[in-house]
């Protein structure tokens, strides 16, 4: 691993009562010590995983916006207002990687077109299904030792993409020795071995285990009570 700490430098916040800070599990985020190569953030929209994760790719120096560091290009409202305030600690810091923000992609492919079509397969990402393009840049960009940060990277993939996925950073884990920080809502990513989960909810940043998620407990009671649930929640009030 790379990445071993987050820390949120209090001294510097302005006030609480704005954004970011205003989020709760920002607001009570003190530090994360990291001790896996593959942590997951979960919670609700709002919670504040992907503002935490698009601070960390601030830091990193890679485009908020989508891309690593020599990616030049501007989306509106790409900037992230919690990366000046947070500290990264590493062992050792690493330069390699890439931030996937699966909203703007579509920006980064085009950016992608200006300077040729690179090590995408060899054709335009725009030319690709959603899914296949997303495919292209995990099979073709991600390689050698990094740090990969994700933010719903399961939005384009089909059940078996997301575990033909999971063989990809199994092997830029184990091979490559990189590293990887998701936030995900997909019970299949979730479900790597070894992972460590933290859990945006409850205005806290918790590790949690697998089976305590609610992607794992909401889908498993879907699938073995499906026309239970179905009734219930579609019933006439």
């Amino acid at each position: 691993m790379f990445l071993k700490r987050i820390e949120l430098q209090r001294d510097l916040i302005p006030s609480y009562n704005q954004y970011p800070f205003s989020i709760p599990s920002i607001k009570n985020l003190d530090q994360i010590d990291i001790h896996s190569k593959v942590t997951f953030f979960v919670g609700e929209n709002g919670s504040g995983k992907s503002t935490l994760l698009e601070a960390i790719a601030d830091k990193c120096e890679f485009n908020t916006a989508g891309g690593g560091k020599n990616n030049f290009y501007e989306v509106n409202a790409s900037e992230s207002a919690l990366g000046d305030y947070i500290r990264l600690s590493w062992l050792p810091k690493v330069t390699n990687g890439f931030f996937l923000r699966a909203e703007s992609f579509y920006n980064f492919a085009s950016h992608i077109d200006t300077m040729g079509t690179g090590p995408y397969g060899g054709k335009s990402l725009h030319h690709q299904s959603h899914g296949e393009a997303f495919f292209s840049l995990f099979s073709n960009r991600f390689r050698g030792r990094g740090i990969y940060l994700l933010d719903e990277p399961e939005a384009a993939l089909s059940p078996s993409r997301q575990l033909a996925f999971l063989r990809i950073l199994h092997d830029l884990v184990q091979e490559d020795d990189s590293q990887f920080i998701i936030a995900t809502h997909s019970p299949i990513l979730l479900g790597y071995p070894e992972a460590t989960i933290l859990s945006f909810d409850e205005g806290e940043i918790n590790e949690i285990d697998y089976e305590e998620t609610d992607h794992y407990q909401i889908t498993k009671y879907f699938l073995q009570n499906r026309e239970k649930f179905l009734q219930d929640i579609l019933a006439d009030e």
